[in-house]
C-alpha cells in the first residue's frame, strides 16, 4: 500500500506582523502568477507588437482590382455561401468585407472564409465559452488593448478587420506556417486538431485555384 500523508499538525502559536505580510505577499504573488499564466493561454494573447499593429490597422478602411475578377470571385462564393447566409444581399455585403480585410491583410479570402466557418458558422452574434465574439471569434480584451472600448465585435466589419490582422501577424510570426498560426489564433499552439479542421474545411468547401 502507498505510503500515507504525515498528519497535518495544527499551529497554535500566534502570527508576527512580518511573518502575516510575508505571507501576503506570497499569496498576492501567485495569484498575479496564475493570472498572467491563465492570460497566455487565452486565443490570440497579447503581444506589444501585435498591438501596435491592430491599433495601426484597426484606423484605417478596397481590393478588388478589376470588376470582372470581382464579379467572378463574389457569384462563386456567393453560390458556396448561400447554405449559411440565405440573402443573397446580406451573402455580398460579407464577401465583399471579407475580400477586403483579407486582402488588406495579404491573407487569402478564401482561407478567412474557411476559419469564420470553422469558429463561427457565419454566425455574427456567436460567443465561445471564453467570451470570443462575432464571426472570427476575437477575444475582445483587445478593445481594452486597444483603447477602442465603443468597438462592436459582432459588427461584421470591425471582426473582421480585428481577425484577419491578428491571423495575419501570426502567419507572419511563424514565417508562413499555416499550422502553427491557425494554432496560435485559436490558443492552442502544439496541438494539431484545430488548425487540420480549418485547413480541411478550406480545402473541401472554400478553395480557390490560382
Amino acid at each position: 500500500m502507498p505510503a500515507a500523508w504525515p498528519p497535518i499538525r495544527a499551529r497554535t502559536e500566534s502570527v508576527g506582523p512580518a511573518s502575516w505580510w510575508r505571507c501576503a505577499l506570497l499569496a498576492l504573488l501567485l495569484v498575479t502568477s496564475a493570472a498572467h499564466s491563465a492570460l497566455s493561454q487565452l486565443p490570440q494573447a497579447p503581444e506589444p507588437e501585435l498591438r501596435a499593429l491592430l491599433q495601426r490597422t484597426v484606423a484605417e478602411s478596397e481590393s478588388f482590382q478589376d470588376r470582372f475578377d470581382a464579379e467572378v470571385w463574389l457569384l462563386d462564393m456567393s453560390t458556396r455561401l448561400q447554405r449559411y447566409v440565405p440573402r443573397a444581399d446580406d451573402r455580398l455585403t460579407l464577401l465583399r468585407l471579407v475580400h477586403r480585410e483579407a486582402s488588406k491583410a495579404g491573407l487569402k479570402p478564401d482561407l478567412v472564409l474557411a476559419l469564420i466557418h470553422a469558429e463561427s458558422r457565419f454566425d455574427r452574434f456567436a460567443i465561445s465559452s471564453v467570451g470570443a465574439q462575432g464571426m472570427m471569434q476575437v477575444m475582445p480584451f483587445w478593445k481594452a488593448e486597444l483603447g477602442r472600448p465603443q468597438d462592436n465585435l459582432t459588427d461584421n466589419a470591425t471582426n473582421l478587420r480585428y481577425g484577419c490582422t491578428i491571423l495575419s501577424y501570426y502567419l507572419k510570426k511563424e514565417n508562413g506556417d499555416l499550422s502553427r498560426a491557425l494554432a496560435r489564433y485559436n490558443g492552442s499552439l502544439g496541438k494539431n486538431g484545430y488548425p487540420a479542421r480549418v485547413i480541411g474545411i478550406w480545402q473541401d468547401i472554400w478553395y480557390v485555384k490560382p
